[in-house]
């Protein structure tokens, strides 16, 4: 059977729909830096989710390309993840969507290379006759979060969020958000299927011990 990360690490992709405090290790991932409002038809974010699951099933399809990698296991591909900001703005403001910086991304298992990472997007690149260059290797470490599942339309994610940081003040925790650790979705349903009201969300954002 598949290794689906889903299943075998709970703690990051299926938390409860109430808050907790989870320090997340370094991940490696594949990701498309992207900008502007991640809905619109021709936006760059939907773009970049369409080369990152070309390079993603590029790598888990590697062997029947005769690419053989060091450790490779069979495995799900993880879910799409987004890191996401705002220039001026702590948090996010989902009322200009138009003002979004963000990071698109897909996870890779520990035993992707970046020497495999590079032949993916060569093979990608001949496979689909598509330009990949904007596809890169990202190692993330983002240690100390709170974290919760939003089950609901992306647009009342103010809500939960307004839960987490309630939790983990009481906690002893105050919201570190910086320019290196930031606003992180993690898309456990697909929009294109799945009723607004019934989408999964993780929702998570790093934190730091309140001063005492």
């Amino acid at each position: 059977m598949a290794f689906d990360y889903k299943k075998e690490y709970r703690e990051f992709y299926m938390p409860a729909a109430r808050p907790s405090i989870v320090a997340v290790p370094a991940m490696h991932y594949l990701a498309v830096r992207v900008k502007g409002d991640p809905n619109q038809e021709d936006s760059e974010y939907k773009q970049s989710i369409s080369m990152l699951y070309a390079v993603a099933y590029t790598i888990k399809m590697s062997r029947k390309a005769g690419h053989e990698i060091d450790g490779y296991f069979d495995y799900v591909v993880p879910p799409l993840e987004g890191f996401w900001w705002q220039e001026g703005i702590t948090g996010i403001d989902y009322e200009h969507k138009d003002l979004f910086r963000g990071i698109s991304m897909i996870r890779l298992p520990d035993f992707v290379s970046e020497d495999d990472f590079s032949w993916a997007v060569e093979e990608a690149t001949k496979k689909k006759k598509q330009d990949f260059s904007k596809v890169e290797y990202l190692t993330v470490e983002e240690g100390l979060c709170v974290q919760c599942m939003h089950i609901g339309p992306y647009d009342a994610e103010p809500q939960t969020v307004e839960i987490m940081h309630r939790y983990m003040t009481e906690q002893g925790y105050a919201l570190d958000i910086t320019d290196q650790r930031m606003h992180h979705e993690i898309y456990l349903s697909d929009a294109r299927k799945v009723a607004p009201e019934k989408l999964k969300t993780v929702i998570r954002h790093p934190v730091r011990p309140l001063a005492k």
